[in-house]
């Protein structure tokens, strides 16, 4: 029986923000078609492959929540020219396509956000899975985070880092997780898609995967409400569960009520 997928995405506006900045999506597809994937679900990987990303958009008015908008939006018509690279065997370019990816993203971001005066300067995060039997690859910029649960461990591994100084200062051993968790820059981001930034340098990675791995995707707020240790005991919860259970609605409601300072949003990914 090969591979397939079970996915759920949750999101909340959280206590104090009057409008979601956040954006989730999934995709199915193939060369010629994208299927827009509902916010839970379970398909075969045999014949198509699947995307998954999040986004936080930063800007006055509504300009935040255009920005991670069209992050997401835009993935739907840049995938399928990028599918060949699947077909043919990623790995060995997936790097390229992923820095395609995000720069065309980038540059739709800048163009609008220097068309109205309503969306000046905008900016976004965006974290994005692309799954094929045994493989996800994933690209990533800005503070939004992609995190990786094996069938075989209890512990959650963080894939992507944080573009952010005090990403920069926990990396380099110079202060503790508990002092980044609460350090009052630990949103100041140093990259970001659109806004003023000239040069877009995505983070690209590939894992290799198998049947009951989790993968997490979230923006900021649900961190800022809980820690990897509770992440991943939610996690392990929804591998073991035997009903209709919804672990990314758990999580956000989870962070929303230990902190609700932010946007909050989960898509998990489990390998079936």
């Amino acid at each position: 029986m090969p591979p397939g997928l079970k996915w759920s995405g949750w999101t909340d506006c959280g206590k104090i923000r009057p409008n979601n900045e956040d954006s989730f999506l999934g995709l199915q597809f193939d060369a010629k078609e994208v299927f827009r994937l509902g916010k839970t679900g379970v398909a075969s990987l045999e014949k198509t492959d699947f995307v998954f990303a999040v986004s936080d958009g930063m800007g006055g008015a509504l300009a935040g929540e255009f920005a991670s908008r069209i992050a997401v939006e835009k993935i739907t018509t840049l995938l399928p020219r990028a599918f060949k690279h699947s077909a043919l065997g990623f790995q060995p370019g997936f790097s390229d396509v992923m820095a395609e990816l995000f720069d065309r993203i980038h540059h739709a971001l800048v163009f609008v956000g220097g068309s109205y005066e309503e969306t000046a300067g905008m900016q976004a995060t965006l974290s994005l899975c692309w799954f094929t039997p045994g493989w996800m690859y994933f690209g990533h910029i800005g503070d939004s985070r992609i995190y990786h649960l094996q069938k075989r461990k209890k512990t959650i591994r963080q894939l992507t880092q944080d573009d952010t100084y005090v990403g920069w200062l926990l990396r380099n051993g110079k202060i503790s997780d508990y002092e980044a968790r609460t350090h009052p820059r630990r949103n100041l981001l140093q990259k970001a898609l659109g806004g003023g930034n000239q040069f877009v340098d995505p983070q690209a990675g590939a894992i290799a995967c198998e049947r009951g791995d989790i993968f997490l995707l979230c923006t900021d707020g649900l961190v800022e409400g809980l820690d990897d240790r509770q992440l991943a005991e939610i996690l392990r919860e929804s591998r073991v569960s035997k009903t209709d259970f919804n672990p990314s609605r758990l999580l956000v409601e989870a962070a929303v009520k230990n902190s609700g300072r932010d946007n909050t949003t989960a898509l998990v990914v489990q390998v079936a």
